[in-house]
């Protein structure tokens, strides 16, 4: 059984838009199309006419925020092959126990079984298809304002910051380093920035508004029924 996720937002959908008008998320780009938050999948996207696009956003063993659905590597690279003595004990492939020069040295694909090798989605695109790096969030902010810039258009960032009760276990603060690239290139001023934070874990959002000023819109990620890492629940909204 699939489950279900209810996004609670913080601050509403700004007020100019009417009932009849919606916005477009895409979520890790065009991800039925191309492998999930590669750029060529965030250009497709862009390309559909999305008015977001979504970032999840991991640490580096250098403290880069990248984007990576995942905390771990394996699944959707070749880390296994390139670094096999590197795995925790439990068997996965960290991306916080990496720099960024070494997960740059990573072909990565479409998501496929780590255990046998079989892409998860069999009619989606191929695993011998193509391969991309991994890129940071900074990278992919300059592609999208890159192309706003030559569209004309004001496409927006839907960033989710991964798992941060995991990084502070790690002794890194994701949610910093978010708000460090996020408001360097301009967002995060006012309620009508092109960005939305997202995060599973209450704490973090109170952190980007009270502790580092943020302006902009924020959202809770609720998973029904199962509180937040850091214990938050659809109560503590209330």
């Amino acid at each position: 059984m699939k489950t279900v996720c209810f996004c609670l937002a913080l601050l509403l959908i700004p007020a100019s838009l009417s009932a009849e008008e919606h916005q477009v998320f895409a979520h890790r780009g065009a991800s039925g199309y191309l492998p999930e938050h590669s750029l060529p999948a965030k250009a497709m996207a862009y390309a559909q006419g999305a008015d977001f696009l979504e970032q999840d956003v991991v640490l580096t063993k250098d403290d880069v925020p990248l984007v990576l659905h995942d905390t771990h590597l394996d699944g959707i690279t070749d880390v296994a092959r390139r670094f096999p003595g590197r795995k925790r004990k439990d068997g996965r492939y960290y991306a916080i126990d990496f720099t960024l020069d070494e997960i740059k040295q990573l072909n990565a694909t479409q998501r496929f079984n780590r255990k046998t090798g079989k892409p998860v989605y069999t009619e989606r695109f191929p695993l011998d298809g193509y391969t991309y790096q991994l890129h940071t969030l900074e990278e992919e902010i300059r592609f999208i304002q890159g192309l706003n810039m030559s569209t004309g258009r004001n496409v927006g960032l839907f960033t989710e910051i991964k798992k941060p009760s995991f990084h502070q276990a790690e002794g890194r603060d994701i949610a910093k380093a978010v708000f460090d690239v996020l408001t360097r290139y301009g967002y995060g001023t006012d309620k009508q920035s092109a960005c939305w934070v997202q995060c599973f874990e209450l704490n973090t959002l109170k952190r980007f508004r009270k502790e580092f000023g943020w302006k902009g819109n924020l959202m809770m990620i609720y998973s029904g029924g199962k509180p937040g890492p850091d214990g938050s629940d659809y109560d503590a909204l209330a």
